[in-house]
C-alpha cells in the first residue's frame, strides 16, 4: 500500500435513503481523490425499508418489479457500480475505498475481500469465491456467484460486491446476505431465497467483527472513527439525485419517486 496514507477512516453506521447511500459511497471515493496521500475508507450501513439497487448498465427489467414499488412493497434506486439488482433488506452493506488496489479486476476483487473471508472464516463460516461467468443480462445479482462473490461451502453465495474505478481508485461495495425476507424474496425474483445465515453470524455486532479482521489482514493501517463534514453532506445531497430511479406513471398518472415519504434529514 505505497503513496497512500497510513491512516485509514471509519464512517459512522448510517441509515438512509437509497439514492443517499449510494451517492455518499461516491463522495468517499471523491474524498480520497482529493486528499494528499489519498486515504483508504470503509462504511457499514443499512437501508429503510426494502430497496432493490440495479447496477449502473441495467436500464431493463421486469414490469412487474414497478408494480412492487407502487404498492409500496419496495423502492429502486441506480447504483454506481455495475452488476444485476440486489435485494437490500435484512442484510448488511459495506463500502470500502482503496487507492491503491491492484488494477486487474480480479486480484483487485481478491485483495478487497481478504477481511470478508477472515471475519467470516473466524465465525465458523468459511468464504470462497464464486466461479461462474459475469452476465449482464442476470436480473438478480444472487441468482450467480462470479469471481466477484463469495460463497459458502454449500455454494450459497454470502456476499455480492461490485466495483467503481476513478482515477486509478477503487470503491467496492456490497450486499452481505444474512436473513434476506422470503416472501419479498418470491415477489421480485420469483424464486425461493437463499437459506439464512448461520446462528453463528451476529447480526447486530457484524460490522465490529469485520473491522478487526480489516485491522488484521492490513496491519499497516491504523484505522480511525471520522466524522462526515458539512462539505460532505452538501455533496452527498447533489449527488443522490443522480441515483434516483423514476419509474413508469403508476395508475394515477403519477411518477413513483423513490424517496417519496422518506425522511432525508441529516
Amino acid at each position: 500500500m505505497n503513496k497512500l496514507s497510513q491512516t485509514g477512516s471509519l464512517l459512522p453506521f448510517l441509515s438512509l435513503p437509497g439514492p443517499m447511500q449510494m451517492a455518499l459511497d461516491v463522495v468517499m471515493l471523491e474524498t480520497s481523490l482529493a486528499a494528499t496521500p489519498p486515504r483508504p475508507m470503509l462504511r457499514f450501513y443499512n437501508w429503510p425499508g426494502a430497496w432493490l439497487s440495479l447496477g449502473r448498465h441495467q436500464h431493463q427489467w421486469p414490469a412487474h418489479w414497478n408494480v412492487l414499488v407502487q404498492q409500496k412493497k419496495l423502492r429502486m434506486v441506480r447504483r454506481p457500480s455495475g452488476g444485476g439488482a440486489v435485494l437490500h433488506a435484512g442484510g448488511l452493506t459495506y463500502a470500502l475505498v482503496w487507492p491503491a488496489a491492484p488494477r486487474q479486476r480480479r486480484e483487485a476483487y481478491r485483495q478487497a475481500c481478504q477481511w470478508l473471508q477472515q471475519g467470516f472464516s473466524g465465525l465458523g463460516l468459511p468464504l470462497t469465491f464464486g466461479n461462474q461467468a459475469a452476465s449482464s443480462a442476470a436480473n438478480d445479482c444472487f441468482a450467480s456467484a462470479t469471481a466477484a462473490d463469495l460463497v459458502d461451502g454449500h455454494g450459497h453465495k454470502r456476499i455480492g460486491s461490485a466495483q467503481l474505478w476513478r482515477q486509478g481508485q477503487l470503491l467496492q461495495h456490497g450486499e452481505i446476505l444474512l436473513d434476506p425476507p422470503p416472501q419479498l424474496w418470491e415477489d421480485i425474483f420469483q424464486t425461493k431465497p437463499p437459506k439464512v445465515a448461520p446462528a453463528s453470524i451476529p447480526r447486530a455486532e457484524l460490522g465490529d467483527v469485520l473491522v478487526a479482521a480489516l485491522g488484521q489482514c492490513w496491519p499497516e493501517m491504523n484505522w480511525q472513527q471520522a466524522q462526515l463534514t458539512t462539505n460532505q453532506w452538501n455533496a452527498v445531497e447533489r449527488e443522490a439525485q443522480n441515483y434516483q430511479l423514476l419509474l413508469p406513471l403508476d395508475s394515477s398518472g403519477c411518477s413513483t419517486n423513490p424517496l417519496a415519504s422518506i425522511d432525508s434529514t441529516i
